[in-house]
């Protein structure tokens, strides 16, 4: 009986499964349409969004917790040919197809690229309001994941997702516990124009970037013992956090711009905007993003000042944080937060320990 090695195994599987792309990519270029050929997924970044991200459903939501799902299915059936209106992560949505338009001028081969995939647990009945309501605004958004009321998150990995932004707090959660990088989004409170032609992500620093060990210090022991951390570990690198991933994600595609030139006209910047002080605790932070490859495009360090005003002036597509404060301070000034719940930040609100209900017995 012959031994077969895993490995040998393993390069059959992905021969086969190159040689099936490669038939599909010769159907679809064989088809006379203007739609772009959905990239394959093990070389794309995969941003998989939920229904209530992409679009303003707050109506029909309300519908479905009040009636119950054979209403707010009928309603959506009867509706379907109504666009639904954007939500959140619609102008993230249209930033990322613009980041492909420009990739494709330069790599029209390139399968490095952004794939959206739309990942809801809603009713397959509903699909067509929602396909209905992405062709209207023009989005390319090809591969669908409808759970019909179930949970969607165990098909993230399947997806190969690098990015999963929801409104259900419980799935981000969920998420990251898999070691999937996912927030919560959330709709800015006031309307803010945003750049057409530059994907901008905004990122706080511990507990998003990287974990939360210098945070757990702060809390704990107060500010001088974390200054005196931060200094004495400079050179040690911080760990990885839940977006770290994302942002190396970002950066390979960046680099794919900087190759042809186009380091000045990048459609991706990105933005550090952390509580630390720079002076005290800033040289931590970049020495851990150098080791670890990557760049920032621009690092604000406030020294605990507010974020709200800072974001104002990027007007970044999306902007990541773990404490609810400083994304209810930038949904305020008009800019779209995504809340990231990671780490002992959780256990906090504006510094002070949220009281946890006692136990009973």
């Amino acid at each position: 009986m012959s031994e077969i090695k895993p490995n040998e195994s393993a390069a059959a599987a992905d021969g086969a499964e190159d040689q099936d792309w490669a038939a599909a990519k010769v159907f679809f270029d064989s088809l006379k349409t203007k739609v772009p050929r959905p990239p394959k997924p093990q070389y794309a970044v995969t941003i998989a969004v939920s229904s209530r991200t992409l679009f303003n459903m707050v109506a029909e939501r309300k519908l479905y917790e009040e009636e119950g799902v054979e209403k707010y299915v009928a309603f959506q059936v009867e509706h379907e040919n109504e666009p639904l209106k954007p939500g959140a992560a619609f102008p993230f949505v249209k930033a990322l197809m613009n980041v492909n338009s420009r990739l494709r001028e330069l790599y029209p081969d390139s399968e490095e690229l952004f794939d959206i995939v739309l990942m809801t647990n809603n009713h397959a009945q509903v699909g067509v309001r929602l396909i209905n309501s992405i062709n209207h605004y023009g989005l390319t958004i090809e591969r669908f994941c409808m759970t019909g009321g179930k949970s969607p998150i165990g098909y993230l990995k399947a997806y190969m997702t690098n990015l999963y932004l929801s409104k259900d707090s419980e799935k981000v959660t969920e998420a990251i516990e898999e070691g999937i990088a996912a927030a919560t989004m959330f709709l800015q409170e006031t309307d803010s124009d945003l750049c057409d032609t530059q994907l901008r992500v905004a990122f706080d620093g511990d507990a998003v970037l990287f974990s939360d060990e210098s945070e757990i210090i702060v809390k704990q022991h107060g500010l001088d013992t974390f200054f005196e951390h931060e200094k004495k570990f400079e050179n040690k690198p911080l760990a990885q956090g839940p977006l770290k991933c994302f942002l190396e994600a970002l950066g390979k595609l960046q680099r794919k711009f900087y190759a042809k030139n186009e380091r000045i006209n990048c459609p991706i910047r990105t933005f550090l905007v952390t509580a630390r002080s720079a002076a005290s605790s800033g040289a931590r932070v970049l020495k851990t993003l150098r080791s670890w490859g990557l760049e920032i495009d621009e690092a604000l360090f406030l020294a605990g000042a507010p974020k709200g005003p800072l974001l104002q002036k990027i007007k970044p597509h999306i902007f990541f944080d773990d404490q609810m404060f400083h994304i209810e301070g930038a949904k305020e000034l008009g800019t779209i937060a995504a809340h990231v719940p990671y780490g002992i930040g959780q256990k906090y609100h504006k510094g002070k320990l949220i009281k946890q209900p006692e136990e009973k017995n």
